[in-house]
């Protein structure tokens, strides 16, 4: 059950355009994650212009001010289950919202059972709710 953050630079994205992001974003995470068809949960956050500073790290990519930056918070998964996940975002994104490679960042944090809870105080992984 991945969980997204989604930022982008406000005003540069209809809200459609910001919709149809997220829904991309659910679609890679349905088929390279095998998550749950109901589970989604994403936060998108829109930051003024100058709030997101994502410098060149010798790569030899140049941003715009139509950067995504997507950052996944999810249990274990293999390094080429990730790399598909990253290959469909960048080609379905450009597919489907005009999202340049140069343009997309990705992150992928791990974490356990025991670090959700889904409310009421519980870890529903942990107490077999889940």
């Amino acid at each position: 059950m991945p969980y997204f953050q989604i930022h982008t630079i406000r005003g540069v994205r209809s809200k459609e355009e910001i919709r149809k992001l997220a829904d991309v974003v659910q679609d890679c995470s349905l088929k390279h994650f095998d998550a749950p068809q109901k589970d989604r949960y994403q936060i998108i956050t829109q930051h003024e212009p100058g709030e997101m500073i994502c410098e060149d790290t010798n790569l030899g990519l140049e941003r715009t001010d139509k950067l995504v930056f997507i950052q996944v918070f999810q249990q274990g998964r293999d390094a080429e289950t990730k790399q598909a996940l990253y290959a469909a975002l960048a080609e379905q994104l450009k597919k489907e919202c005009g999202v340049e490679g140069n343009d997309l960042i990705v992150t992928v944090s791990r974490n356990e059972k025991e670090d959700w809870s889904f409310g009421n105080g519980r870890a529903q992984f942990l107490t077999g709710e889940l």
